[in-house]
């Protein structure tokens, strides 16, 4: 990462820890039934990545791995590899600014199970990318127990990523998914066949997969492509190409620029 780009991972994790403490107080003095958790997540919390650790860590416990102990493995994570942290942020302002249902960073944070969902991912891809396949193991479970997602943990998936709602996503070992995508419910990046291979979707950069939507094979979908909710997409997609049905085939003409941002799924004439 260069000079420059550190800084401006910087700034948009510095911006989203100020506005998430701003929201949490604003919160705490408007209900204060809910003061406590928003003291205990955010406020007492020196740093947005100690904040999403804790937070993280009090979700994913169980009896036999407390709160604490996951903390700090997560911590551990997030220091050996910070840019963990930076896409975390990046997928807050996304969900902000794309999902008209959330209205602060701190809904987001604390009640958008996609987003938790995402950030359980990634960490869980540290893991693995250390050899510690049985604990990335552990995470990928949790995070199907608990929310309904079920992300391998082998997965690459980019920055600025919004789930929205999130209930039954599942996307494969091989899978990838670039910058800026929106991802709906329902959606499965999936493998064919027994091939221990590479064998499942390459997601370019701002597409948006409507709810339901199931893309199969080591295929290619391009940047700035749109797949339609319930479709089949079995072959690849040029990039800015919008594809509907079973199977899925080019409809109408091409995408707006950024189709994951503007998250119009309406596939009437361009």
């Amino acid at each position: 990462m260069s000079v420059i780009e550190f800084s401006a991972a910087q700034n948009v994790r510095e911006h989203v820890w100020t506005t998430l403490k701003e929201e949490a107080k604003e919160f705490a003095a408007q209900e204060r039934a809910l003061a406590s958790l928003f003291y205990g997540a955010i406020l007492n919390q020196e740093s947005f990545c100690r904040a999403l650790a804790g937070y993280l860590a009090e979700k994913l416990a169980t009896p036999e791995v407390s709160a604490l102990h996951l903390r700090k493995l997560f911590l551990d994570i997030y220091r050996a590899d910070g840019a963990i942290v930076d896409a975390a942020a990046q997928d807050l302002i996304a969900v902000r600014e794309r999902d008209p249902a959330c209205t602060s960073y701190l809904q987001c944070f604390l009640y958008f199970k996609g987003f938790t969902a995402l950030q359980t991912y990634r960490i869980a891809h540290g893991f693995w990318q250390q050899g510690r396949k049985v604990m990335a193991y552990h995470l990928q479970n949790r995070s199907t127990e608990l929310f309904s997602v079920d992300i391998h943990p082998a997965a690459v998936f980019g920055a600025g990523i919004m789930l929205d709602h999130a209930d039954g996503l599942v996307a494969g070992e091989t899978s990838r998914v670039g910058n800026g995508c929106s991802i709906l419910h329902g959606v499965t990046l999936g493998g064919t066949g027994k091939d221990h291979k590479d064998r499942h979707p390459k997601i370019g950069e701002n597409v948006l997969i409507g709810a339901g939507a199931k893309i199969l094979g080591n295929i290619t979908v391009g940047d700035g492509a749109r797949i339609a909710s319930g479709s089949v997409v079995l072959k690849d997609v040029m990039a800015n190409c919008t594809v509907a049905g079973v199977p899925a085939k080019p409809v109408g003409g091409p995408c707006c620029e950024n189709p994951a941002a503007e998250m119009d799924q309406i596939l009437g004439d361009e």
